[in-house]
């Protein structure tokens, strides 16, 4: 079944089952490899993107329901002031471990500031909770987090 998709800004064709995950999509048809596959049951976070500007799992979104939704990877989120901001939090306090699960972190943290530009401790433990990372860097990630919300104010 062929498919329109708009991905990080451009518009693609692809050609893929219905209830094809977006993940395998994203990755083995568009070749965006920043995606990552984790767990296959939406628990973990690692494949994290945003669905018309709000952290979807990319492993349990099918094909058929993104159709003429706006989509964005890893690949794009330094495009956004938010996601850029994120990005040079991570890079200043060195948040990544194995990095794995970062793009997952990443998209996600974007979803927050989105939502909330200053969250509290609590706040932003609370959001992340889905995003598992097998380096337990979570405290480096809640300070990139705070770090970022610091750049956006200033």
């Amino acid at each position: 079944m062929a498919l329109t998709l708009k991905l990080n800004g451009e518009t693609h064709t692809v050609d893929a089952e219905p209830g094809t995950p977006l993940l395998w999509v994203i990755r083995d048809e568009l070749k965006l490899t920043g995606t990552k596959f984790g767990c296959g049951v939406a628990s973990c976070g690692a494949c994290t993107v945003h669905l018309n500007g709000e952290p979807v799992r990319s492993c349990q979104t099918y094909i058929e329901d993104v159709e003429d939704a706006e989509i964005t990877t890893i690949e794009a989120v330094g495009d956004d002031k938010i996601g850029a901001a994120i990005q040079q939090a991570w890079i200043e306090l060195d948040v990544v471990q194995c990095g794995y699960c970062q793009s997952g972190q990443v998209m996600s943290a974007v979803g927050l500031l989105s939502e909330n530009p200053k969250p509290s401790v609590e706040e932003i433990d609370e959001y992340m909770h889905g995003n598992a990372c097998r380096c337990a860097t979570y405290q480096r990630i809640r300070a990139g987090i705070q770090r970022a919300s610091e750049i956006l104010e200033a």
